[in-house]
């Protein structure tokens, strides 16, 4: 595994480095083999990318790149330059939230300075061949941030309320929850609307493919 880079500049000459390379080829540079698909590896490609960056985090709850302030996303885009799906962000905190703040919140702390990764997702195009596009680095304008955390603030009263059954991914502008977990059986703590606790699915913080078109959509047309 690489190390990590010690300066923006380094991770940004990295991250240059990698556009116009298809998977496989990126997989050669760094001894992994290539899954014919993705159904049993579907964080392949991102652990690849990370591999290739340096990255450092791994599963933990920071940026992944702690030490430069930058969050890393693939994200898989069609022949249009538009994302296939929504992007994970961080899981939620379904218990003693009345007092958490958003810019003290991960949702906060993972997106002030993301970069992009975009990648080739159609699947009809064999992982291996699947390109990578042109990185960049992007930080929320004060508009974008205001949605965040308009967003935010919404999905984390409601699961104060107890009311976290009732969200559904309509909720939120530019963000959404949804449950976060391999599979339907994981179970964490939740409150309900009388005070109570109960067991639910673990939910997370999704952006919506909408937003993430927009910031696509702002980048390559400069």
């Amino acid at each position: 595994m690489k190390s990590k880079p010690k300066s923006l500049d380094e991770l940004l000459l990295r991250a240059d480095a990698m556009a116009g390379l298809n998977l496989e080829e990126l997989a050669k540079l760094n001894q992994l083999p290539v899954p014919k698909d993705l159904k049993r590896d579907k964080g392949w490609i991102g652990q690849l990318i990370e591999i290739e960056l340096g990255a450092d985090a791994g599963s933990k709850a920071q940026q992944d790149f702690l030490h430069l302030g930058v969050e890393l996303k693939t994200i898989p885009i069609n022949r249009y330059g538009k994302p296939l799906e929504t992007t994970f962000v961080t899981t939620t905190p379904l218990m003693n939230v009345n007092n958490l703040n958003f810019f003290d919140s991960l949702v906060f702390h993972k997106l002030q300075q993301v970069l992009w990764v975009p990648i080739e997702g159609e699947r009809d195009i064999p992982v291996a061949e699947r390109r990578i596009g042109t990185p960049f680095l992007w930080r929320p304008d004060p508009v974008e941030l205001k949605l965040l955390q308009q967003d935010w603030e919404e999905i984390m009263e409601l699961i104060a309320l107890g009311q976290v059954e009732s969200i559904t991914a309509r909720h939120g502008e530019v963000l959404q929850l949804r449950p976060k977990a391999a599979n339907s059986r994981a179970l964490t703590e939740s409150i309900t609307e009388d005070g109570s606790i109960k067991l639910t699915n673990p939910r997370g913080f999704y952006l919506k493919t909408q937003f993430t078109s927009q910031i696509l959509a702002k980048m390559f047309s400069r």
